[in-house]
């Protein structure tokens, strides 16, 4: 991920430095566990531990000629560690390394991400209660539909990312697998008790069957497990761009002291950071595709996933912790306007009332379709000539044949409007554990 959506601390897992620090990790709890299974003399293990290093830039150096990463690190690793070096990767494979250290990054990168979500859903339930009985109009396609409250609308995200959290923590177990098995997984040069002493020294759980590699699937699942991540902050994301359309100004973005909107026109305070988190939502969800890709090698193993991988999990991760970051800051300093929430509730000349004046008809013995069409044929009316649906409603003499005026005055209360919201607001609020 380039340096412009790149958190320190999540980045810092998935440099050459890191990788080899935990391939270096690896290889010596491989000759420890080998040591006490009585495989390799315990003064190798003292001098292997004391003397094993590396250095990146001799690491590439040496992979110029080797054409192989892995390689090359063995080779620079034992020209410090010398003659007990012989003791280094004896056994192993290729992919017992890379494998089981790319599970402990993408192990650790979901730790990081687990701690950001968990950061969002406090956010998202603060908010929702400041906000929870905060009138806001509810709108299918686009259209004003009925009322409700812009608190709903943050408890219904902060519900979504508890159900994200759920999902991740779950990820991130089916991840933190290795494999000491191999080539071709069948323990020809180890030992499954290797293998279980191996992967308890690095955290994680020896995988109950492997090829040369683990099974991509856990990946693809990791994988989409941040794509759903990302997609739920940009659906978000496009909720709060639409809100802060000039035309409904319900919500906008914080605009900072000296922040420019427009290079032409200086009057413009845009939603760049919702617009650049769907953008990146993209970008995880293509990587997702991927990695799903991935799953589908060749008999027991072929590296046609590996370039990917290089790419997909670094990116993927690294995107994800800072949607989670920069979403939390921004609706932490979100402005919310309910004023102007109000003033577009009441645009639409209590049309969204039509429901509960249709309930009353059919109440009151009228057949569906008739309190519908009497109904309707207001609503258009209102709409067309910009006129109160409750003044026309009191004008129509086919309704007030079943409702008086005082019962449609009641319909149309705002107080009652909004003493039922306030009523069911309560119940959902409960119901969700705010």
């Amino acid at each position: 991920m380039i340096p412009r959506y790149s958190p320190e601390d999540i980045s810092a897992i998935w440099t050459e430095e890191a990788k080899f620090q935990r391939w270096l990790q690896l290889e010596i709890a491989a000759v420890e566990a080998r040591m006490e299974a009585g495989f390799v003399p315990e003064e190798a293990l003292q001098t292997i531990t004391e003397k094993a290093r590396f250095k990146v830039d001799e690491i590439l150096e040496i992979e110029k000629e080797t054409k192989h990463d892995v390689i090359a690190f063995l080779t620079n690793v034992a020209g410090y560690v010398g003659p007990q070096s012989r003791y280094i990767h004896e056994g192993l494979t290729s992919s017992d390394v890379v494998d089981t250290c790319l599970a402990m990054q993408m192990r650790d990168a979901g730790k990081i991400i687990l701690a950001d979500i968990e950061n969002l859903v406090a956010v998202l339930a603060k908010r929702a209660v400041e906000f929870k009985y905060t009138l806001e109009m509810g709108r299918t396609h686009g259209i004003h539909a009925e009322p409700t409250t812009f608190g709903l609308k943050l408890l219904l995200w902060h519900q979504e990312m508890l159900r994200n959290l759920d999902r991740m923590k779950k990820a991130v177990v089916t991840i933190s697998v290795g494999k000491i098995s191999g080539a071709v997984g069948t323990y020809q040069h180890l030992s499954p008790k290797i293998e279980a002493a191996v992967c308890r020294k690095l955290g994680l759980e020896p995988s109950s069957i492997s090829t040369q590699i683990l099974q991509r699937d856990r990946h693809a699942e990791f994988a989409t497990t941040l794509a759903i991540i990302a997609s739920s902050i940009e659906k978000f994301s496009v909720e709060l761009r639409h809100l802060q359309r000039t035309e409904v100004r319900e919500a906008e973005e914080f605009f900072s002291k000296g922040q420019k909107g427009s290079s032409a026109m200086p009057h413009k305070r845009n939603p760049i950071t919702f617009e650049r988190l769907t953008g990146l939502a993209r970008v995880v969800r293509s990587n997702s595709i991927a990695a799903m890709e991935n799953v589908a090698l060749w008999h027991e193993r072929d590296i046609s996933h590996s370039s990917v991988e290089r790419i997909i999990m670094p990116d993927s991760t690294i995107a994800v912790c800072y949607m989670l970051r920069t979403f939390s800051d921004s609706l932490e300093t979100l402005l919310v306007y309910p004023e102007r929430m109000e003033e577009n509730f009441n645009s639409s000349y209590g049309l969204t009332t039509s429901q509960t004046l249709l309930l009353a008809l059919t109440g009151k013995g009228l057949t569906r379709e008739d309190a519908y069409r009497m109904v309707q044929r207001n609503a258009m009316e209102s709409w067309s000539k910009k006129i109160h649906l409750r003044d026309l409603v009191l004008q129509d003499e086919e309704i007030l044949q079943h409702v008086t005026p005082e019962e449609i005055a009641g319909l149309f209360s705002f107080e009652n409007i909004l003493g039922k919201l306030r009523a069911s607001v309560d119940t959902i609020f409960e119901r969700n554990g705010l």
